[in-house]
């Protein structure tokens, strides 16, 4: 078991100890109890912080909520569409994977998997960000904020934190639209926005950085081909995934362009030799299947990348190591990598905040929805049709969720 792994155990733990010293200040909300359940914890931090910017910055927040509603509906729409396709490409095209997941630091079939320690700093900042901002905006329309605090979704035992912040319903609902509104896109929006920011720094700081930071150093074997009538070269020679390519026949191979160049000129029953960082290996060529004209070693590759000897000895190989954390890091078994912290918060803060404007029942999009049909239409003719919209994207999330643990 990695250390990524055990520190997962280890939390999920620590949480079932702190909710439990804290029983009597918890509050239940049963689901499918006990199989699934969330538990709030409340508390009144951060409050006094949105008490503090609504009052410096109302006007501007006031005026910022025209683009906080648009970008909520743009989002609707997007988010609305996509899971409709989504649910299209599943029944027409068999061997597509489902499009929306379990977020989890858990390697399992059916899970969005996220290591760790990427998980639950991006969990906490997109949680904070999304429940800060609808208190924010409360308080821009001096509306009650009740509480804030901690929320655990339970599966038996509690395994996903995130935040809340609990405005005054009862003054909330009384509001005009536009406020209302204003509040219930303001979570996504801050999301999307951070997603936004996050992406920008990745591409344009850290990107640029990373090239300094690592350099090409040969062509790394990702798999092995395997099939039942057909044994490759690669498998009856013994190279095994993880191996890195240097040379071929002779020929220096520094990256993946170089090696591509170099097959692209061998022929079926041509024999090469091909030096790794473990072994040298001699073979005879399989016909590659996708092009009978062309020798085939039976392996997928991918650029081979180290910390460069350089930037290690200048700045030291822990600031190499810290960059690579943020930017790019090996995967635990050395075969390709894993994206760093910030392609986290920028995929979980995009993705998150887009899912919250789903028009479904009692997340961000369907309150958002349930406003707008209450102004066009009587009330319970907008129950009906919420209640309805609600129910048909439940049973496409539910799909799509499904799909993803049976594929």
């Amino acid at each position: 078991m990695d250390l990524e792994s055990v520190f997962a155990i280890v939390f999920i733990l620590c949480l079932i100890i702190f909710l439990y010293a804290k029983r009597d200040k918890i509050k239940v909300q049963k689901l499918i109890f006990p199989l699934l359940y969330f538990i709030l914890y409340r508390t009144k931090v951060g409050i006094k912080l949105m008490d503090k910017v609504a009052n410096k910055a109302r006007k501007f927040l006031h005026y910022l909520t025209y683009l906080v509603i648009t970008v909520g509906f743009v989002g609707m729409i997007f988010i609305s569409y996509a899971l409709i396709k989504n649910i299209y490409i599943i029944f027409t095209e068999p061997s597509a994977m489902p499009g929306v997941g379990v977020v989890l630091p858990i390697e399992a079939k059916g899970v969005f998997y996220v290591p760790f320690f990427y998980w639950i700093i991006s969990i906490f900042i997109l949680a904070v960000a999304h429940e800060f901002s609808h208190g924010l905006f409360a308080k821009t329309f001096r509306m009650r904020v009740k509480s804030s605090g901690l929320a655990f979704l339970a599966v038996l035992v509690p395994i996903l934190p995130a935040a809340f912040v609990e405005p005054d319903e009862k003054q909330l609902s009384k509001r005009p639209a536009f406020q209302q509104l204003g509040v219930f896109a303001a979570g996504s929006f801050a999301n999307i926005v951070l997603g936004i920011i996050f992406m920008l720094i990745f591409m344009l700081v850290l990107q640029p950085v990373l090239t300094s930071v690592i350099a090409a150093d040969g062509v790394k074997i990702m798999s092995v081909a395997e099939d039942e009538d057909i044994t490759y070269p690669a498998e009856i020679a013994g190279i095994s995934a993880g191996e890195v390519i240097h040379r071929v026949d002779g020929i220096e191979v520094k990256y993946q362009e170089n090696f591509t160049s170099i097959m692209g000129t061998t022929k079926s029953g041509d024999y090469i030799k091909i030096v790794t960082d473990r072994a040298e290996y001699s073979f005879q060529l399989a016909t590659n299947p996708q092009n009978s004209s062309r020798g085939y070693i039976g392996i997928t590759s991918m650029q081979n990348r180290v910390i460069n000897q350089d930037f290690s000895e200048k700045y030291g190989k822990f600031t190499a190591e810290v960059i690579m954390w943020f930017t790019l890091r090996p995967s635990n078994d050395q075969v390709g990598f894993i994206p760093g912290l910030i392609y986290w918060l920028y995929l979980l803060n995009i993705g998150i905040g887009l899912f919250n404007l789903a028009p479904l029942g009692p997340i961000d999009g369907g309150r958002m929805l349930h406003v707008v049909l209450q102004k066009v239409c009587k009330k319970k003719t907008a129950d009906k049709i919420w209640k309805i919209t609600s129910l048909v994207f439940l049973i496409i999330v539910l799909v799509n969720v499904g799909f993803a643990f049976v594929r």
